[in-house]
């Protein structure tokens, strides 16, 4: 009777410890087919961003079966849902806005930027600082479609904050309930705080001491 308990209790430990390694393997899957990450310019004082206006996308989504025009309206609906809970008020791109936002998809593991054809007056901004974070997001991915959503300033040009979701969306009903969370998740982070800001100089600093010769 004792094996048998002996035996039977082996069995539940041995399933327990079964259960917990494929729980673990499924949290990490999730969290490499997923990825959220945000950029922004320390230096700016995001308070005085009263306005939006929504210029729509630079796509190169041709290896994905997905309707470019369906993509645009959601994206559109989710920057508007989000940036009115910050207080921003959307208007046309030819108001004046004080930023404005504009995003880029692409199937494949990189954004392709040469591909991606004409950028208009504001760049793809992969240099400098916003190239580190590129580079680094960008290449950590395995075939997986990345949207990139940029704020900018259209008086200067230059880009303010930039949000990273890459994650796997071959079916828009299926893939975009989970892509919208992620979405909303990453705007919590909108406008950053001041820690947020004095951390991002430090992470700076240290990218312009890493570039000087030793």
């Amino acid at each position: 009777m004792t094996d048998k308990n002996s035996v039977l209790q082996g069995h539940r430990a041995a399933v327990r410890f079964l259960l917990a390694v494929v729980a673990l393997l499924s949290s990490l899957a999730l969290s490499v087919s997923a990825k959220t990450t945000i950029d922004f310019d320390p230096n700016i004082d995001f308070s005085r961003f009263k306005t939006f206006a929504y210029i729509g996308g630079v796509e190169n989504l041709v290896m994905m079966q997905l309707n470019p025009d369906l993509i645009n309206t959601r994206i559109h609906r989710m920057v508007v849902r989000e940036l009115e809970k910050k207080g921003l008020r959307e208007v046309n791109a030819d108001q004046n806005p004080d930023v404005v936002v504009r995003y880029w998809a692409n199937s494949e593991t990189r954004v392709d930027v040469a591909v991606m054809g004409n950028w208009g007056v504001y760049g793809p901004f992969i240099g400098s600082y916003w190239g580190y974070l590129y580079n680094t997001v960008t290449a950590t991915n395995q075939r997986q479609g990345t949207l990139i959503l940029d704020l900018i300033d259209p008086r200067t040009k230059a880009l303010a904050w930039r949000l990273y979701l890459v994650r796997k969306i071959t079916d828009p009903d299926k893939d975009w309930k989970k892509a919208d969370e992620e979405f909303t998740e990453g705007f919590k982070s909108f406008p950053p705080t001041d820690k947020d800001k004095e951390e991002k100089r430090k992470e700076r600093e240290k990218q312009d001491q890493s570039k000087k010769p030793s």
